[in-house]
């Protein structure tokens, strides 16, 4: 079964690119639902062809879709994904897009750059999407950028209730890599039991991209095991830096935790020697073998995609899954 009917007459299809297809599976498994069957491949100058080989005319379509490198590839064929829904006649297309990309360009540092995480949107809606998913954007203010509703999903509470059963609450203290994630450490604070927080002060240079430097944490840590926060790992450069500062401070174990992994090389060796006694991340990019060590714990992120899927697709409430918050 390719499609779910409600109440004799909404038709719901998920579709799913080629960068990701082990999530998309798993999506539509919890769904109760198959993948509608789908023709792509690439010609020999590197274009890309989609079509669908099952009817969506009038259905409510869920195009899903990675972004691993080589980002670009993967974008313009969920752009061509959409393009081939509309034209198909689907009623509404929601893009979900777990790891939303171009998401760290999305301000103006100097002069003549672009905002290319605005880009995106615009081309997500030039296609024809009328709704966007995704998951732990960079910052909120890319909801902005859509013009049409936007779900923001958190994997805070996936996150969280896994490393609740690592760590001893009374001990432990929440660390955010920069002042600009204090929000977040909040909200992980909350639901680690009201721990304390910290943050590592550290800074970067503008004209060299994936680097920045962990100079000082502020906090108390010494002693206590920290939960080290952000939302995506790129390099690893950044991260394993700051766990270097916790632990010359004096902290007696750090675990980090985070929603994308990226992991552009070496940031697996980063990690595994970086003295993390765990690293966790969740499934919204694909991760091969030879990029895992022992230290990662991975977790998958369907469950809250699919019943996110069904809270739209039933006129329901997403915010509902995260207390209101969004």
């Amino acid at each position: 079964m390719t499609e779910i009917t409600a109440n004799g007459e909404k038709r719901l299809v998920v579709a799913s690119g080629r960068a990701h297809p082990e999530l998309a599976q798993e999506i539509a498994k919890e769904l109760g639902t198959e993948l509608l069957p789908t023709s792509a491949y690439d010609f020999a100058n590197g274009e890309t062809y989609v079509r669908f080989e099952d009817s969506v005319r009038g259905a409510d379509a869920f195009v899903i879709q990675a972004h691993p490198a080589p980002i670009n590839e993967w974008i313009m064929e969920q752009l061509i994904m959409i393009d081939s829904l509309k034209r198909a006649s689907a009623k509404r297309i929601t893009v979900v897009s777990p790891f939303y990309p171009y998401a760290r360009q999305d301000k103006k540092h100097r002069g003549r750059e672009p905002i290319s995480a605005r880009l995106i949107a615009d081309l997500y809606k030039t296609a024809g999407a009328h709704r966007l998913m995704s998951v732990d954007l960079h910052t909120a203010q890319i909801q902005g950028f859509f013009d049409g509703p936007v779900d923001h999903l958190m994997a805070i509470p996936l996150l969280a209730d896994y490393v609740r059963t690592r760590v001893d609450l009374n001990k432990v203290t929440v660390v955010s890599p920069d002042t600009g994630r204090v929000r977040v450490a909040e909200q992980w604070a909350e639901r680690l039991g009201g721990s304390p927080l910290a943050f590592v002060h550290k800074s970067r240079d503008v004209n060299v991209p994936n680097q920045a430097v962990s100079k000082q944490v502020v906090g108390q840590i010494e002693g206590r095991d920290c939960v080290l926060i952000d939302d995506m790992i790129d390099t690893g450069g950044t991260i394993s830096g700051a766990v270097q500062v916790l632990k010359n401070a004096g902290a007696r174990s750090v675990i980090i935790a985070a929603t994308h992994a990226v992991f552009s090389d070496p940031a697996s060796r980063r990690l595994a020697e970086s003295g993390a006694r765990e690293v966790v991340v969740t499934n919204t990019l694909p991760i091969p073998s030879e990029k895992r060590f022992e230290q990662l714990t991975v977790l998958s992120i369907a469950p809250l995609i699919a019943r996110a899927i069904h809270e739209v697709f039933d006129d329901g409430s997403v915010t509902s899954l995260f207390d209101g918050r969004s």
